[in-house]
Order: structure tokens, then C-alpha cells, then sequence
């Protein structure tokens, strides 16, 4: 295990497993523990298929945590990503560019916000646009790109402190609009699907079809909080990517392990008054989901980048280095089942049925694997 000084930014070979960790269960992953659940019966798959499930409204399961973990992902990159503009320009700290230095990375920044809303629209169905009325404009990747291009917004011109204080007036002021704002018909601090202040506010400005007909989860209001949750990532690859000698590698994971032990006690107490709500992105789903993303990059940075284990996520790093184009793919733009059925169905019909759709699942798997193979080892990949 490594315990030498973190000395020099280097690329974060755990970030891009988690990646792929988290992709994984969004284009195959449930499918398999679905099939297996069925399958076997057994309590433990049984338990991860329940989890693979969103909550229907307040509560949270392992599947609500994927999203949040993939912006708060995004997040953790930026001061990585930015890290050659920023000393480039003779600087130590973003904040430290000037307003000329800081208009271009601002309209690369924007380019990809615009192109991830877009982006979010194909995969909502623009392509088989059906009327103005039923096409749905808010999306997965919409969010992602808005809420990291205003985290990005916040990290170019404030320092840390300022940065901290940007968090915490994002979540205390959604808290205080949700809760005392009232909603015509319904009074403030109405927290249901149709009464809450933030499903409001997305029949009043959102475009076309909203995903529930009176809310939308990726809404309007709710981007607020979602800054947040990039914001927490912001942080985080700050904290990585210090070269201060008495933070070891070693130390710093510990450092992750127990800030994200506390910010899940943070969320489940403010969980009493301010409900944990993936739907509403409630200021206490922040702290929650972001203190259990601070845990999964804990313990992959630990295996990975501390103790040097990497072998064994190379199939996430696969994921994980394409993974826009894997979600769009596995979203309805390439039919996995289909090739998986014509190249392995034949061998599958000989197995029990009830073990079929195991190996179904598995060989969809590995189809959408051999084609990141391809573009990995072809160096072909998705930028935005």
C-alpha cells in the first residue's frame, strides 16, 4: 500500500472505474440482478433487485443514488479537467484568472452544457418528435450539464470558502423556498408530487411534457440543489488534487471515509423536517447521497490509487471512459438485446428457463463490453 505524499496531479484511475461502477447498473447491471433475483430466490439478490428500483416519492435505495453519484462525479473532474487552463495562464487557483482568461473556458463550458440539454432531448424521443405538447425537455443529461456548468460558474470565481458558503446558501434557500413559499391551492410546505413549490414551478416554465404531467424530477427549482451536489465534488477533487506533502494518499481516503460518514448523519437528521426526495432533490438527499458518493470514491481511490489493485475494474474503466455514449446507446439508440439474442440465443435456449433471462443479461453485458473494448483500444471516445 502506497503512503507516499500525493505530489503531483496525476489522473484519477478510481474516478474512472466509479464511472463505469455507476454507469454499469444503469445499462445492464439491473437487468442482470433482476433476472438473477428471480432466479435464485435468494435473500441477498432479492435485496439488490428491491434496491434497483427509484422510490415513488420520499426514501431512498441504491438506484436513487446513481444519478447524484454520476454529477457528483462530474464534479470531482473539474479541477482536473481545468487544471492545465488554470496554470497555463501562470495561476494557482481558478478564481485567480482574469475575466479575459475566464471567457473562454466560460463559453467551452456552456458548449457542453447546451450540448448535454440536447443531448437529454434525444434520448427523451426528439428523433420520433410527436407534437411540440409531448415532447419532454428536461432531462438526465440536461441536468448534469446545467448543474456542472453552474458549479463551474461558482468554482472559476470564488475560492474555497466562497465556494462553501455558495453549498450552503444553495441548500438552506431551497429549504426555506419549499418550505414557506406558499403553491396556489395547495399553502406552503406542501411537499407532494402536484403541491410542492418546485412541481410549481415546472408547470409554470417548463416546456412541453413534464415527466409525471404535473412534476417533473429533473425540473427547474430542483436544479438548484443539484449545483450543490456538483459543488460537493468540486471539493472533493480539490482535496485530491492538493500537493500538500502531509496529506498522504493514504490520509486523504481516510479524510473522504469520514466526511462522508458525517454527511450521512447530516442528511438523515435533517431527514426529520426536510424529507430525503429524489424526485423534489430535497437539500437532505444532497447531504445523504453526496456523503455515500464520498464513501464509494473512498473505497475505490483506497483499492485503486492507494493499494494499486486495478486489474479487476478494468471492465468499469471501459464503461467509464465512454460513458455518454454507452448511456445514449443503452438508452434506446441501439438495440443490445437484439444483437445479444442473435449471437448467443441459440446457446441460451439450452439452459433452464428461468436461468435464460441470467444468461441473457449477461451476454447483453458482454456485447456492450466488447464494444468499449473496441473504441477503448481504438482510443475513440465521446468528449463533450
Amino acid at each position: 500500500m502506497s503512503n507516499a505524499p500525493a505530489t503531483k496531479t496525476q489522473r484519477l484511475v478510481s474516478l474512472d472505474a466509479l464511472r463505469g461502477f455507476d454507469m454499469f447498473w444503469i445499462i445492464s447491471g439491473e437487468g442482470l440482478f433482476h433476472a438473477l433475483a428471480k432466479a435464485t430466490k435468494w435473500p441477498a439478490f432479492l435485496w439488490m433487485s428491491a434496491q434497483l428500483h427509484h422510490t415513488d416519492w420520499n426514501g431512498i435505495t441504491f438506484y436513487d443514488m446513481i444519478f447524484p453519484l454520476f454529477l457528483f462525479i462530474a464534479g470531482v473532474s473539474m479541477p482536473y479537467s481545468m487544471h492545465r487552463k488554470i496554470t497555463d495562464a501562470g495561476c494557482t487557483d481558478a478564481f485567480q484568472l482574469s475575466s479575459a482568461q475566464k471567457k473562454g473556458i466560460y463559453l467551452g463550458m456552456l458548449k457542453r452544457a447546451l450540448i448535454l440539454v440536447f443531448l437529454g432531448v434525444v434520448v427523451n424521443g426528439l428523433f420520433k418528435f410527436n407534437g411540440y405538447e409531448n415532447t419532454r425537455f428536461a432531462s438526465v443529461l440536461g441536468r448534469i450539464g446545467l448543474a456542472w456548468f453552474f458549479a463551474g460558474i461558482i468554482y472559476l470565481n470564488f475560492n474555497v470558502k466562497g465556494q462553501v458558503l455558495w453549498f450552503a446558501g444553495l441548500l438552506l434557500g431551497y429549504w426555506a423556498a419549499m418550505m414557506l413559499i406558499p403553491v396556489p391551492g395547495f399553502g406552503a410546505g406542501v411537499l407532494t408530487m402536484a403541491g410542492s413549490l418546485e412541481s410549481y414551478v415546472d408547470r409554470l416554465l417548463l416546456p412541453g411534457r413534464l415527466h409525471d404531467g404535473v412534476h417533473d424530477p429533473e425540473g427547474v427549482l430542483s436544479t438548484l440543489p443539484a449545483i450543490g451536489t456538483a459543488l460537493l465534488g468540486v471539493f472533493t477533487g480539490q482535496f485530491l488534487k492538493s500537493t500538500n506533502e502531509r496529506w498522504t494518499m493514504l490520509k486523504k481516503a481516510l479524510v473522504l471515509l469520514a466526511a462522508g460518514i458525517i454527511l450521512v448523519a447530516l442528511g438523515s437528521l435533517w431527514n426529520i423536517t426536510f424529507p430525503i426526495n429524489k424526485r423534489l432533490w430535497t437539500s437532505s438527499f444532497v447531504l445523504y447521497v453526496g456523503g455515500f458518493s464520498l464513501l464509494f470514491l473512498a473505497v475505490f481511490y483506497l483499492i485503486i490509487d492507494v493499494a494499486g489493485y486495478r486489474k479487476w475494474a478494468f471492465p468499469f474503466i471501459l464503461i467509464g471512459s465512454n460513458s455518454i455514449l454507452i448511456y445514449m446507446a443503452a438508452e434506446g439508440m441501439v438495440d443490445f438485446w437484439h444483437t445479444a439474442n442473435y449471437l448467443f440465443g441459440g446457446m441460451i435456449q439450452f439452459a433452464a428457463v428461468s436461468w435464460q433471462p441470467v444468461f441473457g443479461a449477461l451476454s447483453v453485458i458482454a456485447v456492450q463490453l466488447t464494444l468499449l473494448y473496441i473504441l477503448y483500444r481504438n482510443k475513440i471516445f465521446l468528449k463533450i
